[in-house]
């Protein structure tokens, strides 16, 4: 297995030349971080243009391991989590959760992919009642949410097929048991790397 620093070495070349992350910076910078051995700077602005340039699979492994290496954590397990989308597809949403007097939930929830709640997202058995979906949730921008709480998320679902029908602006709902724990409108389905 190759070290941190050879992995994001080779992370940034399979990026191409022109990449850049929203604030700007580009994989020209990146090299001259890596020039200077600023190691976390390097793989929090390699995620940075990987959130947006949409890279495949092998990019995402490699940050995954070396955030490993380097003992982030949170980080690591962001880039698993895109590694799978890359090789499944995305399904963001807007979620909004009732509040705690209407559900069962009565505290936060970490948002980094833990939670594995099962989804109403139209499917139906063969006789006809409601079937439900399991998809891992990922809170953006937030490191918990909570009931009553409003916040964008990723959906890594178990069985991704089942979720291809969904487009912009359906709304779908969560449960962690009856009654519903909260309602998403999906914002964004994006399909797999090819």
């Amino acid at each position: 297995m190759d070290d941190a620093f050879t992995l994001l070495r080779q992370a940034v070349d399979l990026l191409p030349e022109d990449a850049a992350a929203k604030n700007g910076q580009t994989v020209g910078e990146v090299r001259e971080d890596i020039g200077c051995q600023e190691w976390e700077m390097v793989l929090a602005v390699l995620i940075e243009i990987g959130d947006v340039q949409h890279p495949s699979p092998d990019f995402w492994e490699r940050l995954a391991e070396a955030a490993r290496q380097m003992m982030l954590a949170r980080s690591r397990r962001w880039c698993e989590w895109r590694c799978w989308e890359a090789q499944h597809g995305t399904v963001r949403a807007t979620l909004s959760l009732v509040g705690a007097e209407e559900g069962r939930r009565r505290a936060a929830f970490a948002g980094d992919g833990q939670l594995r709640p099962m989804w109403d997202i139209g499917n139906r058995t063969a006789d006809g009642e409601q079937d439900l979906n399991i998809a891992r949730l990922w809170v953006e921008f937030a490191e918990e949410l909570g009931p009553g709480e409003t916040a964008d998320v990723r959906l890594a679902p178990l069985r991704p097929e089942q979720w291809r029908h969904l487009k912009c602006g359906d709304v779908i709902t969560m449960h962690e048991a009856r009654p519903v724990a909260g309602t998403a409108t999906v914002i964004e389905v994006l399909p797999p790397h090819t």
